[in-house]
């Protein structure tokens, strides 16, 4: 769930709750207007003071938790992570690889690399349904051959065609 809408949700908590505390602020007060006039002979009652604490007691943390819901509403979304590469002025003819020697495995990841030019090992291995050592393989093979290169970034590798 995202920020924002945790924060929307606990602002609406925050609502109902003050209107529950308002609500038992009135009971309370009903109640020692009743019960204190009768002991006290309607002069003021010491009760209204704690009653009065509990009161601000209780919307002191409910702000707490109103300026936690501003601060998940208004704070920025994650961002996602945007991976640039290297920009080369286009050439008017395109490398030509002869995969004619290849194996059905490096060929069908070849052309996935060839059609994307950039792509993660990670993504490779969820296209291909190879194995993460299977594919190590493969792509340590086209690059001795000088068909990609490997870049590391971060815990990944991320595939480019050489051109």
């Amino acid at each position: 769930m995202e920020n924002r809408y945790v924060g929307y949700m606990l602002l609406g908590i925050s609502v109902l709750v003050i209107l529950i505390v308002f609500m038992f602020k009135m009971a309370l007060t009903d109640f020692v207007g009743a019960s204190c006039t009768v002991a006290h002979g309607g002069e003021y009652c010491p009760m209204y003071n704690t009653i009065n604490q509990q009161t601000y007691l209780a919307l002191g943390i409910i702000g707490i938790l109103i300026i936690v819901a501003l601060v998940l509403i208004f704070s920025k979304p994650h961002e996602k992570i945007i991976v640039k590469t290297k920009t080369i002025e286009k050439k008017s003819s395109k490398k030509v690889f002869d995969i004619s020697d290849l194996k059905p495995e490096e060929k069908q990841t070849f052309e996935l690399i060839q059609k994307d030019r950039t792509i993660f090992q990670a993504d490779l291995i969820e296209k291909t349904g190879f194995g993460k050592a299977k594919m190590t393989r493969i792509i340590d093979r086209l690059e001795g051959k000088g068909f990609v290169e490997r870049k590391r970034r971060g815990m990944t590798n991320i595939v480019v065609l050489k051109e």
